[in-house]
């Protein structure tokens, strides 16, 4: 089940990539995060009374409670940087970066957790996976509507990504997983708001284009729906593995950025993506 889960929540994610770029056109990043975050939240909470995990809730240890909220604030500073780089720069060329956080939670995997099971398996794969990436990363005219400083976004957002799936793990040990997820959106919601408030932004929100707004909304649903089932699947699968697979979301961004917005692929980004697929599907199945 934590495989289907993790598929899932690659579906989800790239499918969140390509709403939240459609609900950023012209509405601040910022503010677009902390709205969706609030989406998120109360997706999450109506999931944890669903599946009726509300009650564990005093069951939880102050040390899952600590790691629940760190890896919230390592959600919030990934989700801020990311949403900053899809708003200056091609859904083609910040999810790319961003999905290279797979290389680094595959090292630090099996540094903490000592999953080191077929080993070379995952570190070839890892190889593969960080060569597609760097073909993905083409050097392009900013012109248009993409602006410069996409790429130091992209790449924060890929270290804080990678920090939120190690401490989430160890977080999320003996939690129920929607109620998990539910209270680190708590955190990641007060950081994001936070953010907005700190840069004065709250005026923007009365102004926000309809359309936008809803397209803010569907990604919050989205990402909540991703969350879910990413989480269940870090809390009964193998990290090194749910993660690669998490990060497939990317064929379904490139794919929705083709027909939605019309960013082609050159040959060597379409090779890029063709070896971080492979290795991605080879690691799932024997590694």
């Amino acid at each position: 089940m934590w495989i289907f889960s993790a598929i899932g929540s690659a579906f989800f994610a790239g499918l969140t990539s390509i709403l939240a770029k459609c609900g950023i056109r012209k509405t601040d990043s910022d503010v677009a995060t902390a709205i969706r975050t609030g989406i998120v939240l109360v997706f999450s909470w109506i999931m944890v009374f669903v599946s009726g995990s509300f009650g564990t809730i005093f069951e939880i240890s102050p040390r899952s409670f600590l790691f629940l909220a760190l890896s919230g604030i390592a959600t919030g500073a990934s989700w801020i940087c990311y949403f900053k780089a899809l708003s200056m720069g091609d859904v083609n060329k910040v999810v790319p970066i961003d999905k290279s956080s797979t290389i680094l939670t595959v090292i630090l995997a099996i540094f903490f957790f000592g999953e080191t099971e077929n080993l070379v398996t995952k570190l070839v794969c890892t190889a593969v996976l960080a060569f597609g990436i760097f073909l993905m990363i083409e050097k392009k005219d900013y012109s248009g509507e993409s602006k410069k400083g996409w790429m130091l976004y992209a790449v924060l957002s890929a270290v804080f990504a990678a920090a939120t799936s190690i401490l989430a793990k160890i977080g999320i040990e003996g939690v129920e997983s929607n109620l998990g997820t539910a209270l680190r959106t708590i955190v990641v919601l007060a950081m994001a708001w936070a953010i907005v408030f700190m840069k004065g932004k709250q005026k923007e929100i009365k102004s926000i284009d309809k359309r936008e707004l809803g397209f803010i909304c569907l990604s919050g649903i989205a990402t909540g729906a991703s969350w879910l089932c990413y989480y269940y699947a870090i809390q009964n699968g193998v990290v090194s593995i749910v993660v690669p697979i998490d990060k497939l979301s990317i064929l379904v961004a490139v794919a929705f950025s083709y027909f939605v917005f019309g960013e082609k692929l050159s040959k060597k980004s379409g090779t890029g993506l063709f070896l971080m697929a492979f290795a991605t599907v080879f690691m799932a199945i024997f590694g």
